[in-house]
């Protein structure tokens, strides 16, 4: 009985947060613009709501005699009552006014991204993320255990990452990429007009969300939207909503935007019931109502069906013939093989969510030395443009050439994820560990070769998503694949892709 009244007030918790997400889901795809004071209160109000009911005494209380009542071998009850009681230590060390005040910033810093990038205009953007970035500081001196500073910002999304280990694991992937790019940029060309072509956006959504529904995204708890930058986000299990960024001249961005962010949501509609209401639904350290075990974990999900299914060779020869079906005056001189060279083709580029799987780290590699350099207060913002394209230049041989498509194309600063984008390497290292076990199973197998993904949705909707945050990223891949996180799976993917590529 006291086990269940914690539970209770978490899910209390838990409804209050995804009220904060439908806000949020709500300013980003259909509030008009008159409406950002308002919702920068009424969000405001709600996370100051949810951060008193996580720190109130009587949920200590709570977990006191749920902890003293329940037996020795209720282990996930115990694990459930241990994570809150852990998470809610770490909130309780930011002050209240850093939390109100970050909440209603967020509101107000998406809509002066929205507009800054729209515009061209880091200066009129540049106030506002210095207010944001002086926040993030106070929250990692709050929590920070006198480490790197950036440890406290990236351990609030992925527990237990360092800055130290981040930067061995990257090392590790600088020492295979850089050749390998080198190595394709080398080798043959793909036609590099079959994607620039006029398609019509309708059509785009239409096919995009015919595959999303066969790879398993259930639309009677999801819908699509249109956004600026793509997203997921849940309110519960049965309501699962993604959005995608369509552009009629460029085929991929959208496409596979919508196979990421459908990766996402077949996670949290996956999460076992008994996870999704309650004490496993709730992010308490970033008040945020998600399922997944981390941002990392959630990653891999989205880039396992965006690119180790998506951009396969054997998906586009099972699919392709649907896509030039509905483009046929696009896609007329176009064979399967062609089409599946451009959506690989190595291209070092300016955006990040359209980058080749090859240079997409450097971007996070990229973005993540620069945020260490802010949280630590040895980056200034107003350096941020001229840093950016030093480093897109040094790293990619790319010349930016404005900041729209340079310091203003990430969303991820305007909502205060400082911290967020190591997640993105850490999910493709993860997709391919958990690939690559998936792919031995028969079942998995066969279902791959003849596009039937029923199979691969349900091994993982076994031995990940059912699971949630009940279960940790490292439990998680030592359950499955039998070791730690490692990048040589994911190395051997890109190797294998650049030599099928034939270079």
């Amino acid at each position: 009985m006291s086990y269940a009244a914690f539970q209770t007030e978490i899910a209390r918790i838990n409804d209050v947060l995804c009220t904060i997400n439908l806000l949020g889901w709500d300013q980003r795809t259909m509030m008009p613009a008159g409406g950002i004071d308002g919702r920068a209160h009424q969000i405001a109000t709600l996370t100051g709501i949810a951060r008193d009911m996580a720190t109130d005494p009587q949920l200590a209380e709570l977990m006191d005699r749920a902890e003293a009542d329940l037996p020795a071998d209720a282990t996930l009850e115990r694990r459930a009552v241990a994570q809150a009681r852990a998470e809610i230590a770490t909130l309780s060390r930011i002050p209240s006014r850093v939390i109100s005040e970050m909440a209603e910033l967020k509101t107000r810093a998406n809509a002066a991204w929205v507009a800054a990038r729209a515009a061209n205009d880091f200066a009129t953007y540049a106030p506002v993320l210095e207010r944001m970035m002086g926040l993030q500081r106070e929250i990692a001196a709050a929590i920070g255990d006198g480490g790197h500073p950036y440890d406290a910002m990236v351990g609030m999304y992925e527990p237990g990452m360092t800055w130290d280990r981040l930067q061995s694991i990257y090392g590790q992937l600088k020492d295979a990429l850089v050749p390998l790019i080198a190595r394709a940029k080398d080798g043959p060309r793909p036609r590099a007009d079959i994607l620039t072509r006029r398609y019509p956006i309708p059509a785009q959504k239409d096919f995009g969300l015919g595959m999303a529904r066969r790879m398993g995204y259930d639309m009677e708890r999801g819908r699509l939207d249109d956004t600026v930058h793509p997203f997921e986000i849940s309110f519960t299990r049965g309501d699962v909503r993604i959005t995608s960024r369509f552009r009629e001249d460029w085929l991929p961005g959208g496409l596979f935007a919508l196979w990421h962010e459908a990766g996402h949501g077949m996670y949290e509609q996956g999460i076992a019931p008994e996870h999704t209401r309650g004490v496993f639904a709730t992010d308490l350290v970033n008040l945020y109502a998600v399922g997944g075990a981390s941002f990392g974990m959630h990653e891999s999900q989205s880039r396992l069906w965006e690119n180790r299914v998506g951009r396969s060779r054997r998906f586009w020869a099972l699919h392709f013939g649907a896509l030039r079906d509905t483009f046929p005056d696009q896609l007329s001189d176009v064979t399967e093989d062609e089409f599946w060279a451009a959506v690989n083709a190595v291209n070092p580029s300016l955006i990040r969510v359209e980058a080749d799987e090859l240079t997409y780290d450097m971007h996070i590699i990229l973005r993540s030395e620069i945020e260490a350099g802010l949280v630590a207060g040895d980056i200034d913002v107003a350096d941020l443009p001229g840093l950016w394209a030093e480093k897109m230049r040094a790293y990619l041989g790319v010349a930016v050439p404005d900041d729209t498509r340079g310091v203003l194309q990430d969303v991820h600063w305007s909502h205060g994820y400082l911290g967020s984008f190591p997640t993105y390497t850490i999910g493709n290292i993860v997709s391919s560990q958990l690939f690559a076990v998936a792919q031995a199973d028969a079942g998995v197998a066969a279902g791959l070769d003849t596009g039937d993904y029923a199979p691969l949705h349900g091994w993982l909707g076994e031995n990940v998503w059912r699971h949630g945050r009940a279960s940790s990223r490292d439990e998680t891949l030592e359950r499955v694949t039998g070791g730690p996180l490692d990048p040589a799976a994911y190395i051997a993917d890109l190797t294998a892709k650049v030599e099928a590529l034939g270079a």
